[in-house]
């Protein structure tokens, strides 16, 4: 909110939710029956819900765009940090396409002229144009440097300029008054088209078209309008405002007032002189390598719209990776569309820049999804995908590259788990190094961070611990560290007691117990966590995952532990997405170690049998503001 909320500051349907869409129900019904069952058609009733949803898909076109390449960086004209908080203050971006959609009904109800428009009328083209450039654009110039006296800029405006790094919605985030005075800016060539018989459908709703178009253009934060639309008609710098114009405005706040049209702030000296230099520049861009890359890829295909590129709202909020049966409901449609056309996509696409520090953090999806690496008939493109991910990674000068999820693999010896079916991938990244062991890029599998990160989350005093789950890299570096600090490991496969021994300095394997019994109060589970063997835990029993994915909670009396995560230093930069279906500014440890390493300019790879050091790792992290994460307050056992 503002400031200093102002009267009507808050939208009517506030408290409604999603179920503000409830309200145009009447009135669609009414327009389809007249369509249906009246001689007398009004298309321009008709036309209303199908223009609503054209809005708002377009709209989250632009977002997932402006995203797209706001992450690619090289035309970026904002360098700031975008936080939870906008994302918070910009999720009911869509109230003004249901205001426009209200008042398009209400409007078309109570004036009889506005009724039986044709779908065409190229008079009324003229009239909105003329309307628009000479009255819209000078009165809102005048009403917009208004808003930024200090009585109504901190009442309503300072609502909207609270976010100094735009993002198309941003431009129509305002409070309900200031929203409802554009409304009547706008309304001119509307209305005056209606009373002077030139309105028909098209021309009405192309309006509201190039209305959002205009504003998603200059608050989009990269800059786009090509060059040579100005050298071959230079007028149009006073007709066209770009991206990098509008963005002083929020930076400066006191120049650049215009609404789409330029000319204004020419007339009457508010021009910031940097405008042109700030478009070169940025239309020109310029590439910044990355340090750190996180390759990690789809999980469902729910996952597609929970990416940052997705919906803004879904990537802020934990992915219901398991329990989310009603977003499936809701969006299954989207997101099967969304699964469909990421699955086309030949090569790894960027999804997210970070910066900590002097550290700059990119994270890049693989356009799979977990049930392709499951199939062994999919194995073979997926590792290609993730061996041009690597040489890209490498070309662009990125020190580290992290293998996130089934990117990066553990040994295994069952065919059935996930962790098998990814070592046929390339055995935790070292077939990499393997091929080109010149490779400068660093390949970190993080294990042991997420190792470190385990044994924060063991309650402290605990003397013995039940670890099920495959021969992996991290459950051998994991039972060796327990060994190791004297806690007994009380294994029931014997297959995973054999692997160990043979793994384990002998003298640690005193501590290693083959066991048919389920009694411990704290299980270390892997990917094959069973419901069968939930139901042999006793209540109170802990479940700490030692895998990359969280295990579905079946027991209401026993305690689920986070997958192996950290809380991001405060200084970590521009993150408001949420990793899958870790809480806000918590990253997986997998994640976070590749950050560590290229902190520590640590010159080895930790992949294969290579291991950083499971204390070493974890010193480091805390060193550099990294702070142990459990959803449970558990002690640590080791710090």
């Amino acid at each position: 909110m503002a400031t200093k909320p102002g009267p009507l500051s808050r939208w009517p349907w506030h408290d409604l939710g999603n179920y503000k869409y409830a309200l145009l129900a009447p009135w669609a019904a009414r327009s389809t029956y007249r369509v249906v069952m009246s001689e007398e058609r009004d298309l321009l009733s008709f036309a209303v819900l199908p223009v609503l949803l054209l809005r708002l898909l377009y709209s989250q076109l632009w977002i997932s765009v402006s995203r797209h390449q706001t992450a690619r960086s090289k035309h970026r004209i904002v360098n700031k940090s975008l936080d939870f908080d906008q994302v918070d203050r910009e999720r009911n971006w869509d109230d003004q396409i249901l205001l426009t959609a209200l008042l398009f009904y209400v409007v078309n109800a109570a004036v009889p002229m506005a009724q039986g428009l044709p779908w065409w009328n190229s008079k009324g083209l003229v009239v909105a144009a003329l309307l628009h450039i000479g009255p819209v654009e000078f009165l809102y110039y005048w009403f917009h440097r208004a808003l930024h006296h200090h009585y109504l800029y901190s009442r309503y405006h300072s609502h909207h300029h609270a976010s100094i790094v735009t993002e198309p919605i941003t431009s129509v985030i305002h409070p309900f008054a200031e929203e409802l005075a554009y409304f009547t800016l706008f309304a001119i060539p509307l209305l005056t088209m209606v009373g002077t018989g030139t309105a028909s459908v098209v021309v009405a709703n192309g309006y509201l078209i190039y209305i959002d178009f205009m504003n998603y253009l200059g608050h989009c934060n990269f800059e786009l309008v090509p060059k040579v639309l100005f050298d071959v008609f230079p007028p149009l710098k006073y007709l066209m405002y770009t991206p990098s114009f509008h963005s002083l405005h929020h930076t400066q706040f006191r120049t650049n007032y215009s609404l789409f049209m330029p000319l204004y702030d020419y007339l009457y000296g508010t021009l910031d002189k940097s405008s042109d230099d700030l478009y070169e520049r940025t239309l020109h861009g310029r590439e910044e390598a990355p340090d750190v890359v996180h390759l990690t890829h789809l999980t469902t295909p729910e996952s597609v719209l929970h990416l940052r590129l997705g919906f803004a709202s879904l990537a802020a909020a934990p992915l219901a990776f398991f329990g989310c049966s009603r977003l499936r409901r809701g969006l299954s449609a989207a997101s099967s569309l969304a699964a469909k056309l990421t699955s086309l996509l030949g090569s790894t696409f960027r999804s997210e820049a970070n910066r900590l520090d002097k550290l700059n953090i990119e994270t890049w999806v693989v356009p799979r999804y977990t049930s392709q690496y499951l199939s062994k008939e999919g194995l073979y493109a997926i590792g290609r995908l993730i061996e041009k991910a690597v040489a890209d990674a490498e070309a662009s000068g990125a020190r580290v590259l992290t293998l996130g999820l089934l990117n990066q693999t553990r040994n295994g010896a069952d065919s059935s788990s996930l962790s098998v079916q990814a070592n046929e991938l390339n055995r935790n990244g070292e077939l990499y190094v393997i091929r080109k062991p010149s490779l400068k890029t660093k390949i970190v599998d993080g294990t042991s961070l997420a190792v470190a990160a385990v044994l924060h989350m063991i309650p402290q005093g605990t003397k013995d611990v039940l670890l099920l789950g495959d021969a992996s890299k991290v459950s051998t570096v994991l039972a060796s560290a327990l060994c190791e600090r004297e806690i007994q490991v009380q294994l029931v496969d014997k297959h995973l007691y054999d692997c160990l021994k043979q793994e384990l300095r002998p003298e640690t394997h005193k501590h290693l117990l083959l066991s048919s019994s389920y009694g411990s109060k704290v299980w270390l589970v892997g990917d094959k966590l069973t419901d069968d063997e939930q139901r042999k835990a006793q209540a109170g029993v802990h479940f700490v995952p030692y895998s990359q994915f969280p295990p579905e909670a079946i027991r209401e009396d026993c305690v689920y532990h986070s997958t192996p995560a950290l809380v991001v230093p405060d200084s970590f930069e521009n993150l408001h997405a949420c990793e899958n279906w870790l809480p806000r500014r918590v990253m997986s440890a997998w994640r976070a170690a590749g950050i560590v390493h290229a902190l520590e300019k640590w010159d080895a790879h930790e992949c294969g049998d290579r291991v950083t050091g499971v204390n070493k790792a974890w010193r480091a992290a805390l060193a550099h503001g990294f702070r142990p994460y459990d959803r449970h307050d558990a002690t640590a056992v080791a710090k």
